[in-house]
């Protein structure tokens, strides 16, 4: 399985992108046949875990399903990630977001960074598209330059069904300047843990299906009082003192989906 690579003309253009509006996209990150494997392991793990809904396939999954760290640990997602968080990197947390057709639920307006124990906050997101996302069926949407503004208390909204079950204050929100980050699957975007953004409901007859990660360089501490589900170095050394990793998974036949080079994993 080939993987795309990362020109160094468009990390340049895309750093560019991100600096000036806290947000960026790469189209063809992954292979055609890796995004293929992603569809097939939501529809995996909506067979695994009946209880939960599609939207809430969290981080406390991925330590043990062996396609899942592969899939965050592909060079060509890696490449793109080192230009914002540098050689040295780890896994925070990782999540899809699989809208369902036609009852797939809003996300809130809000900031990343509010959720999020690290310190200091030197994280990035990686947003890649498992489906083709578009506004028909509840693409992104962000604030553009909004990643200067300092995070923000989140508040409960109760009032709305929706993914997080609460948003920032409306008031901090111009939602006349929001943009659709409209994406092929296999393309991602990349964005700033402050910059305001969320995403409409899916009443569409097509799934809008995602994989956030979030990536932080080994200097950023992840402060649990818990070992951390899903700490996992990716690329260069760690800091000692700083975080402790968990191990890659080991790849079950029985246990786990089957994947292109699974055997490896043994």
């Amino acid at each position: 399985m080939s993987t795309p690579e990362v020109s160094s003309s468009r990390v340049a253009s895309g750093k560019e992108m991100y600096d000036r509006d806290g947000y960026a996209i790469f189209r063809s990150a992954i292979s055609p046949e890796l995004v293929q494997e992603a569809r097939n392991h939501v529809e995996w793990l909506q067979q695994q875990h009946p209880e939960l809904r599609p939207e809430q396939f969290g981080h406390t999954l991925v330590a043990d399903d062996p396609f899942w760290v592969r899939l965050i640990s592909d060079p060509g997602l890696l490449d793109i990630a080192e230009q914002f968080v540098g050689p040295n990197m780890a896994l925070f947390a990782s999540h899809y977001i699989a809208k369902p057709p036609f009852d797939g639920k809003p996300v809130l307006w809000h900031q990343d960074g509010s959720y999020w124990p690290l310190e200091p906050m030197e994280v990035v997101t990686l947003w890649l598209a498992v489906d083709d996302s578009t506004p028909e069926n509840g693409c992104m949407r962000v604030i553009p330059g909004s990643q200067t503004m300092d995070l923000q208390q989140l508040q409960i909204n109760s009032e709305v069904e929706s993914v997080l079950s609460s948003e920032i204050d409306p008031s901090l929100v111009d939602a006349s300047q929001a943009v659709d980050v409209i994406l092929n699957a296999g393309d991602v975007s990349v964005h700033h843990p402050n910059i305001i953004h969320g995403s409409e409901a899916n009443n569409s007859p097509r799934r809008r299906a995602g994989l956030t990660i979030r990536y932080i360089p080994t200097t950023t501490r992840i402060l649990s009082d818990e070992p951390w589900p899903c700490a996992l170095l990716l690329r260069g050394e760690a800091v000692p003192g700083v975080n402790s990793y968990v191990a890659r998974p080991r790849y079950i036949e029985s246990k786990h989906m089957s994947f292109a080079g699974c055997e490896s994993w043994t």
